[in-house]
């Protein structure tokens, strides 16, 4: 689970690949492995030099003038499925309850089935884009970033034509930022949960079936909690080896699905009279609910790399749809239930109104446990990005010195800007509405007219791609405004940790 979002070999296309006789250091991580033009699973028949394969724009290319062959050690179905719901489940999940308060028990519920089905249809856009190009080019397979910058070579427009190389590098940049958002948001989140856990200690009981009001004892401010955290995040970031990350991941993955099955099980029991909860909250509050939800929905990045990974890709397609159906109802149910039975007082993660009994809290600690080497997950990708480059600056022998600096540097990064923004919802909200639109909503569209447009489109599905885009681009600018304007206003409590918990 990342936000708990896994990383994905398409997040690395900045990244440059070694020579090819080069064996990758330890201390380097090679990003050749998980380069766009590495993999060598694309074989197609029927195919045309120019031009979309069978099936055009209308779809994933049909099975019977399409063959693709998937890795011979490549993963099962079942695998695919598990990583693809890893993709997209994380604190994002933990924070939608919130996030339907700020859209009202009707509005949210809708908004959240429509996003999941809209962010579907474009994950599906990406493949369909990314499989035209390699049948043009005759390619074993093309990331994120390439399909963008194949897109834009095919535009009628020489200016686009000529800077197509941008539209790799930006959707590089993207990327970019959505990692180091989650690794912010894993300090808050990780700040808030300690936080709570050690100022209720005093009040922690056995009896988790009482709804009794526990008063926290005063603790240090969450931010000094991230500063504590710093030294042992920057520890973990030295892991440079991808399988000993999968080995923490893994555990990580275990912590979460326990502490979710728990959550559900305290969530179901003892709903309150909704009657009171609004249907439709104030529109004001709207973009905010849009971030923390498109935020919890991008998990666009991942299906190129999974699907290119799979024994038999023609499967794929079914995969995406059933996977999302399951995301996407397991978004509305927990953002529901938790609105239902906490009400107006539901914070920033549902785990902050849990009970202070020894169950409860041992489900924070568990989920921070998970969050905590998520963090390892989420930071292998920009850092295999932006630190090699930089270390072939500098000679050999200071080469691992340069990487653990700007591995240091960029953890404290993360951490500063966490400090400067310790509210959790707010940092989810403005991490999906900057980053996660567009990656999400507004590039896959504009990516699909850009690849068909010459071929001819139908005019319904241009107004179909530009509604699309226009609804992501409105969500990435009010969305960003409303957040900044709340980090702007005084709180009358920062920290969520403060209130008293039911």
């Amino acid at each position: 689970m990342a936000d708990a979002k896994e990383p994905g070999p398409g997040a690395m296309e900045l990244g440059s690949p070694p020579a090819p006789d080069a064996a990758p250091s330890p201390g380097t991580m090679s990003t050749r492995r998980l380069r766009s033009e590495d993999y060598n699973d694309y074989s197609s028949t029927d195919v045309t030099p120019e031009g979309s394969p069978p099936g055009g724009i209308n779809g994933f290319a049909h099975p019977e003038s399409y063959q693709r062959f998937g890795e011979t050690n490549g993963t099962t179905w079942y695998q695919t499925l598990i990583h693809l719901l890893k993709g997209n489940i994380g604190t994002g999940l933990l924070g939608l309850p919130l996030a339907l308060k700020n859209a009202g028990i009707l509005l949210g519920p809708l908004s959240l089935l429509v996003m999941g089905i809209v962010a579907v249809h474009c994950m599906s856009i990406l493949v369909k884009c990314a499989h035209h190009f390699c049948y043009r080019f005759q390619k074993q397979f093309v990331d994120y970033g390439g399909a963008v910058m194949y897109g834009l070579e095919s535009t009628p427009s020489a200016w686009l034509r000529t800077h197509a190389v941008w539209g790799r590098r930006v959707v590089g940049l993207f990327l970019i930022l959505t990692q180091l958002g989650f690794c912010c948001v894993y300090f808050v989140f990780l700040a808030d949960n300690l936080r709570q856990v050690v100022s209720a200690a005093n009040g922690t009981t056995t009896d988790c079936h009482s709804n009794r009001t526990v008063a926290l004892t005063p603790t240090m401010d969450s931010r000094l909690y991230m500063l504590s955290l710093l030294p042992f995040v920057v520890l973990l970031s030295f892991i440079q080896n991808l399988k000993v990350l999968s080995i923490f991941s893994m555990l990580a993955n275990v912590a979460m699905l326990v502490s979710l099955v728990v959550i559900y099980q305290y969530i179901v029991r003892d709903i309150p009279d909704p009657s009171d909860l609004p249907l439709v909250a104030a529109w004001k509050t709207y973009p905010l609910f849009f971030g923390t939800a498109i935020f919890a929905f991008e998990g666009i990045g991942v299906v190129l790399p999974l699907e290119n990974k799979m024994k038999n890709p023609r499967q794929f397609p079914l995969i995406l749809y059933v996977g999302m159906t399951i995301v996407t109802v397991l978004y509305i149910s927990l953002s529901v239930l938790g609105y239902l039975r906490f009400g107006a007082s539901i914070q920033a993660s549902i785990t902050l109104n849990l009970p202070n009994c020894w169950l409860y809290q041992a489900v924070k600690l568990l989920f921070s446990f998970g969050i905590f080497f998520t963090y390892a997950v989420q930071f292998y990708v920009p850092a295999e990005i932006i630190i090699p480059p930089l270390v072939a600056r500098v000679s050999e022998r200071w080469g691992w010195v340069v990487n653990l600096l700007l591995r240091v540097a960029l953890v404290s990064v993360t951490c500063v800007l966490a400090i400067l923004i310790p509210r959790l919802d707010l940092v989810i909200s403005l991490v999906g509405s900057v980053s996660s639109s567009a990656l999400a909503l507004i590039f896959p569209p504009l990516l699909e007219i850009a690849t068909y447009y010459v071929e001819g489109m139908h005019p319904l599905v241009i107004a179909k791609d530009v509604a699309i885009s226009l609804i992501g681009f409105v969500g990435f600018v009010v969305g960003t405004y409303e957040a900044l304007v709340e980090l702007a206003t005084p709180a009358t409590v920062i920290n969520a940790t403060s209130v008293l918990v039911q």
